[in-house]
């Protein structure tokens, strides 16, 4: 419910991509938005503003004279209550006039005359996109505060190829939660793992944990969502890339291992939610082995590396926060699992709640105790553990 309550006003161009908008307002209300739609006279030809009004529940507004408005001032009225103003699709007309502070129409001369932030989702031909005049608007937007999600790379609806996609609505409604958590991490770089690894014992068999990676994923996006610089490494899983995260895919311990210590000496914060497999096969075979063909097959393991050890052990180790999937005596074991690895900080829960599952109930431990953050949505504690990592470097960096 983290959109819960906020005033939103959404405003549409003319493109194809207005159809995603029509979806857009409808998640933003079920997240408990108060949405107001504004359409320019082009974003009439492809979605009707009595589609809007149905979806908000509130009138959509189109023209700058409208009369039901105080003194004809719509560009003043409809946005004075709003904490966000959200336009998806933005045509590269619209960013051009916004751009250069042009105002025509309701919705440019709304956002002329905003005091609220604003975030715009662009939507365009390749080759508008990456014209030139366009990417100048785009940087003039952004160092003016503006807010550019997307585009995505993909089939258009012109026929052609490449950049210029709106991203789903879906997408840009996780933008907009983004946008409203707290900067706490601002500046900091913090690298996650997530998902299982995979131990090959021949080309089609593998060793490996029952790990889904969505809480990995759920970490790297929360941590993003409050200002950091993200690189998230993941195991084998089928689960989307966080916006504005870099993914670093591998398959074995000891190609996490690898990518961990490449990465480990530029982070601020590591945060292992990763799986690891304890052990691997000491000579997995190049072909598949045969049912039947070995009786009494035995499999020599050896002991994968301890990489959440390994960075928390050394010189300057970036902040560690470690996680322990138990099956039972949670606190007893987490609290040594945390003092065997030497890290400040410790989330704990209980596999069979968790693995596979959107939510989950999970405790930290560390110096000053256990803290217990319910049980919830992944991407709601994740949220909550960015908040106590924060508040915990906040302190430490209060002490040097």
């Amino acid at each position: 419910m983290t959109l819960k309550g906020k005033r939103i006003l959404l405003g549409l161009t003319g493109g194809i991509a207005a159809y995603k908008a029509a979806e857009l307002a409808r998640t933003l209300v079920k997240s408990g938005c108060d949405v107001r739609a504004v359409l320019t006279e082009a974003a009439t030809r492809f979605v009707g503003a009595a589609t809007l009004q149905a979806l908000t529940g509130q009138t959509a507004w189109t023209d700058l004279w409208d009369p039901r408005v105080a003194d004809n001032m719509a560009h003043i009225e409809l946005s004075r209550d709003r904490d966000l103003i959200v336009v998806a699709p933005a045509s590269a007309d619209f960013l051009a006039k916004a751009a250069h502070g042009l105002a025509d129409d309701l919705l440019s001369t709304l956002v002329l005359a905003r005091r609220c932030p604003l975030l715009v989702a662009p939507a365009m031909n390749v080759e508008m996109w990456s014209n030139a005049a366009t990417q100048r608007n785009l940087l003039t937007l952004r160092d003016d505060g503006v807010v550019v999600v997307g585009p995505a790379e993909g089939d258009q609806a012109c026929g052609e190829t490449g950049m210029g996609r709106m991203l789903e609505a879906t997408a840009i409604s996780q933008e907009i939660e983004a946008f409203f958590q707290p900067k706490s991490l601002a500046g900091k770089r913090v690298l996650v793992t997530a998902g299982p690894t995979s131990e090959p014992i021949d080309p089609v068999r593998m060793i490996t944990n029952a790990s889904s990676g969505k809480m990995g994923f759920a970490v790297a996006r929360a941590a993003r969502e409050a200002g950091a610089e993200v690189t998230l490494i993941a195991g084998p899983v089928v689960l989307e890339t966080p916006a504005g995260t870099t993914r670093i895919d591998v398959r074995t311990a000891d190609e996490m291992f690898d990518a961990v210590k490449a990465a480990a000496q530029r982070c601020d914060i590591f945060v292992s939610v990763a799986a690891v497999s304890d052990y691997r096969v000491a000579n997995p075979v190049a072909q598949k082995i045969k049912k039947g063909a070995r009786r009494g097959l035995k499999l020599e393991l050896v002991e994968n590396p301890d990489i959440l050890a390994w960075v928390g052990k050394r010189r300057g180790a970036p902040f560690c926060v470690g996680f322990a999937a138990e099956s039972d005596r949670l606190a007893e074991n987490a609290k040594a699992k945390r003092a065997k690895k030497g890290i400040p900080l410790l989330a704990a829960n209980l596999a069979q709640e968790a693995l596979g599952a959107d939510d989950n109930a999970i405790t930290l431990f560390d110096d000053r105790g256990e803290h217990p953050l319910g049980r919830g949505p992944k991407i709601e504690l994740a949220r909550k553990l960015v908040a106590h990592v924060a508040a915990m470097q906040s302190r430490r960096d209060s002490r040097r």
